[in-house]
């Protein structure tokens, strides 16, 4: 318990738990955007997609227990990580109380870098939100349970809803790519040979899952993926 106690205090500590809960965080996203591409598949796919997440851990857990359980864990991985990374960024900024020179930045500083600390409650509050929207209903005016598709199809033509999706995927996208690069520094895993390799693989990934995830809300703007006749 004291060693658990020591991590958490240290900025070292607090970095590595970071990384950690950022890789747990990055195999999701892939995987949850690999599971949005199913809508052009067909509706009927998806929905049989959406159903057997759900039938996950049957019959030892109830239908859709061992799912909520997973989105809590994720949950509270990503409210450590936006915790911490506020916990850093103050004791950094305590630590120097005089500002960097105008046209001066802190060495291996990006954009995505220093808006980490805000990337990470952006995509809290966003994901609390998709719960909302997209799970439980509660912020989709049409929604239906079960109904993974339409609720889906409907969700994105709204117009502000779905500019707001590509927005905070954007977001995404930079938090990746700088969490991508650096966790291989923090992890240790920074070698000679292939460190020429990291910032191409951040981008590469950030990439990939941005146009991913904002292929199904522009689709059903341009009609792509619609209800047809099933609405």
């Amino acid at each position: 318990m004291g060693r658990v106690l020591s991590l958490y205090r240290s900025s070292v500590g607090k970095k590595i738990l970071m990384s950690v809960t950022g890789v747990v965080f990055v195999f999701f996203v892939i995987a949850h955007m690999v599971g949005n591409l199913k809508a052009f598949m067909g509706p009927d796919h998806f929905d049989e997609y959406a159903h057997f997440l759900r039938e996950i851990g049957e019959p030892i857990f109830p239908y859709g227990v061992l799912l909520w359980v997973f989105r809590i864990v994720l949950l509270g991985c990503l409210a450590i990580h936006a915790l911490f990374a506020l916990q850093t960024w103050w004791t950094n900024r305590a630590a120097r109380p005089v500002k960097y020179a105008k046209g001066l930045q802190p060495e291996e500083s990006t954009f995505a870098s220093r808006n980490m600390r805000w990337g990470g409650i952006v995509l809290f509050l966003f994901v609390v939100a998709h719960l909302l929207h997209f799970t439980t209903g509660q912020l989709h005016p049409d929604f239906v349970p079960g109904a993974a598709f339409r609720n889906l199809v409907l969700g994105f033509q709204e117009q502000w809803v779905a500019g707001l999706y590509i927005g905070v995927m954007f977001v995404l996208g930079l938090h990746l790519y700088h969490g991508v690069w650096s966790s291989f520094q923090t992890l240790g895993l920074n070698h000679p040979g292939y460190n020429r390799y990291r910032r191409p693989l951040a981008a590469l990934v950030a990439i990939v899952v941005f146009l991913g995830f904002a292929a199904v809300p522009v689709a059903v703007l341009t009609g792509t993926l619609s209800l047809g006749g099933r609405g």
